[in-house]
């Protein structure tokens, strides 16, 4: 295959970007988009050209560090999947694909596709754990769970951290990260003691960083790859209403 990659190019950020066009030859259908891009990169490195920063981990759609906009969709055209995920059998030979970083004043651009995603960090720091006793690991089945709330726990707890809600709002709203955060452990027995004082202070620190407020489109639950229900943003809402008053 032949593709035509038009690559957002930003050297830090304080500088400004651009993108830039490069001509791609000899792409396996088989390839991962990050495999594409690290063909790219090998070409760019042999002609002594500076290679494009982008950030990648697992490769297995688990971290979410590959986060980036594709053709204007996070991720990608194709639903419920990580850039990691995309392969290049989505495309036909001879297409042009725009590749870009997150754009949300919260997820500052670090370099060419690279975005500070710190601030989700610095949310699940305010709120987002509980407190248990050091030492050895409690047996599962000291503390029995409803199999009905199990799941709902473990359907929350999938959120990766991402971003891509965040890229897809309108407002670049974090409330389905942060309601799966701070849902999964409202769910559990476990979670219990700091339930009120958790969603309080991560709902303050989301605004602290930023991000602004739901659009109420569905847009972020479109393109979540594990599929993060909008119905977690209406537990988040019932968590905060029923904490501060």
């Amino acid at each position: 295959m032949k593709l035509t990659l038009k690559i957002w190019r930003q050297l830090d950020p304080q500088t400004t970007g651009k993108f830039v066009t490069y001509q791609l030859n000899d792409v396996s259908p088989d390839m991962s988009f990050l495999e594409t891009i690290d063909l790219l990169n090998q070409q760019l490195i042999l002609a002594d050209a500076e290679p494009i920063a982008f950030d990648h981990d697992c490769r297995e759609g688990i971290c979410g560090s590959c986060a980036m906009y594709i053709n204007g969709r996070p991720h990608g055209a194709n639903e419920h999947n990580t850039t990691c995920q995309l392969y290049m059998r989505s495309y036909q030979d001879g297409d042009t694909i725009t590749i870009e970083p997150w754009r949300a004043n919260a997820f500052p651009v670090i370099k060419d596709l690279m975005v500070d995603r710190s601030a989700f960090d610095r949310i699940i720091q305010a709120g987002g754990y509980i407190s248990v006793n050091t030492g050895n690991a409690i047996d599962a089945n000291t503390t029995p769970i409803a199999k009905d709330i199990a799941d709902a726990a473990f359907a929350d707890a999938m959120c990766i951290a991402c971003g891509a809600c965040v890229a897809a709002c309108k407002n670049s709203s974090a409330m389905l990260f942060v309601a799966a955060k701070v849902s999964h452990l409202a769910h559990l027995p476990q979670g219990q003691p700091e339930r009120q004082r958790r969603v309080v202070n991560m709902v303050a620190q989301m605004d602290a960083e930023g991000f602004g407020s739901c659009s109420n489109t569905g847009s972020c639950a479109a393109v979540c790859p594990k599929e993060i229900s909008l119905n977690t943003i209406a537990q988040l809402n019932r968590e905060y209403r029923q904490a501060r008053f």
